[in-house]
């Protein structure tokens, strides 16, 4: 019964949440400094999403994600960011032009 209950209860509750979404207006409206935060802006908000929550919850200052963003290309990047797969690939950047340093470095010189 208790299950029933839950099931019956959590399409309501998402279609709740979702009603509180709303369209953002500021889409491909520059900033004040006249930008616009992109795919490669979103994949890094979105990497660091983690940090801005905990700093968003002290201070008024800071936000989670770019008003002023091109739409669907900034959505699609914070998402890769905040899922964790621009984290990874940051790291594998890294690690790729580390070694890539590494091997310049042990190069024999004639």
């Amino acid at each position: 019964m208790k299950t029933l209950f839950i099931r019956s209860l959590s399409p309501l509750l998402f279609l709740f949440l979702i009603a509180c979404a709303g369209p953002n207006s500021l889409t491909n409206i520059p900033s004040p400094s006249g930008e616009l935060s992109g795919f490669w802006s979103g994949l890094f908000h979105g990497s660091f999403f983690g940090f801005s929550f905990v700093g968003s919850l002290f201070s008024d200052n800071i936000s989670i994600y770019a008003v002023h963003n091109t739409g669907g290309w900034y959505d699609f990047g914070f998402l890769l960011g905040a899922s964790g797969f621009g984290i990874s690939l940051f790291k594998s950047l890294l690690a790729t032009s580390a070694f890539f340093l590494a091997s310049l470095s042990s190069q024999k010189r004639y």
